[in-house]
């Protein structure tokens, strides 16, 4: 009977399995989601803390979250707008992982990022894991495109660096550490062109990570190259599944990466909403699949389709490709226009949703306690090379 009631409990949100998955417990009582004052619970907090607290909501939160933000956005801008406010003390970020940690990176010491569920993680960010990403840099060096490196310098001069690393803003601080410390750069869905034609000045080949989705839509669609010119690298075979003539031959090394979501749009999804809706305007994420993006009459991040729709003439039917909870937003923020998701069969980012109300009211009301719960920091080192990437990017021309 105990098992059955643990088993019941964890289904209801109500208790952990710590053999399961990391950073789902939280010290203290959870408030339950179907407590009717955790609104105004939410609403006092934030106003005991006043200008100490500073609230993030990315765009793919649920709407009892985006209503307590202070500023929403997606992972870079939000990023930036917590560096823009080095008098808050805290960070409360609603967001997953990745984006808290570049928060830490961009803000002073003195400032306290915090996630208020560690099980808010990112399934494309964990994708590129340091060691698998350092052992094909290893192949790299071995093969000759690369020159081995000491201390950060090349120890062979004679051997130009070929490949010049470039890594999607969604990634783990470790991986933008990576970048930074071999002179690459981190990108952005917006400026993902700008960052590879930066890349292709200084060397022959690209390794992109972590999202093979938008390398290759960016390099094929926007710079012209051909789908052969991308080879994609798989952590888990043996030599990435590539032959040295196909990494020698490659100009784009793609991660093998994509984002759980944006990989579930297929090209019978837009045929079908074709179909359905006629006249309607497919409207995708470049996190998508090649033959989507291609077979969509519009691209672009997740600031341009907010865009796209606010410019959208009155009538017009829009299918789009992302988040569902971004599309539910633009749906309602657009009763003019026909706004539907792409697929017919729904799907949030689990693990964004993760952030809800009960816990952002947990983390609100321990602050005012004076305990700061979940803070996400990283290292020094980390952090410095991190920079160092993140700043050649906002250095791009």
């Amino acid at each position: 009977m105990a098992d059955v009631t643990s088993t019941a409990l964890l289904l209801l949100g109500r208790g952990t399995d710590p053999a399961s998955e990391r950073g789902v417990d939280c010290p203290g009582d959870l408030p339950a989601p179907s407590d009717p004052d955790l609104v105004a619970r939410a609403t006092a907090a934030k106003a005991a803390l006043g200008d100490r607290v500073f609230v993030l909501g990315h765009h793919y939160q649920r709407d009892e979250v985006i209503q307590f933000a202070d500023v929403t956005g997606d992972s870079f801008r939000l990023a930036q707008q917590a560096a823009a406010r080095p008098d808050a003390e805290f960070i409360v970020f609603c967001g997953v992982h990745f984006m808290a940690e570049s928060a830490d990176i961009l803000t002073t010491p003195d400032q306290k990022v915090i996630l208020p569920d560690l099980a808010a993680g990112c399934s494309m960010a964990d994708m590129a894991v340091l060691g698998q990403v350092e052992t094909a840099w290893e192949r790299f060096e071995d093969l000759g495109i690369i020159a081995p490196t000491r201390g950060g310098k090349p120890q062979n001069e004679s051997i130009g660096n070929d490949v010049v690393p470039v890594t999607y803003m969604n990634s783990s601080a470790d991986i933008k550490g990576f970048v930074g410390r071999n002179n690459g750069v981190v990108c952005t869905s917006s400026n993902a062109k700008r960052a590879l034609t930066w890349s292709f000045e200084r060397g022959s080949k690209v390794f992109f990570l972590p999202d093979q989705h938008l390398g290759r839509n960016t390099a094929v669609l926007e710079m012209g190259f051909d789908l052969d010119d991308c080879v994609l690298y798989d952590p888990h075979k043996p030599g990435g599944g590539l032959t040295d003539q196909q990494l020698r031959d490659a100009r784009m090394i793609l991660w093998r990466g994509h984002c759980s979501v944006h990989g579930r749009f297929t090209l019978d999804s837009v045929r079908e909403v074709r179909e359905r809706v006629p006249g309607v305007n497919v409207l995708v994420h470049p996190e998508c699949r090649h033959e989507v993006v291609n077979a969509a009459d519009q691209v672009g991040s997740t600031e341009y389709i907010i865009k796209a729709l606010d410019a959208a003439p009155a009538g017009s039917a829009w299918a789009i490709g992302t988040e569902l909870n971004l599309v539910r937003r633009l749906a309602l923020a657009h009763p003019d226009k026909q706004v539907m998701f792409l697929d017919r069969t729904v799907c949030y980012c689990s693990t964004m949703n993760r952030i809800d109300l009960p816990h952002l009211v947990w983390a609100l009301e321990e602050l005012v306690a004076g305990r700061v719960p979940n803070q996400i920091t990283v290292d020094e080192d980390t952090a410095r090379n991190a920079r160092v990437a993140l700043d050649q990017m906002l250095a791009l021309p």
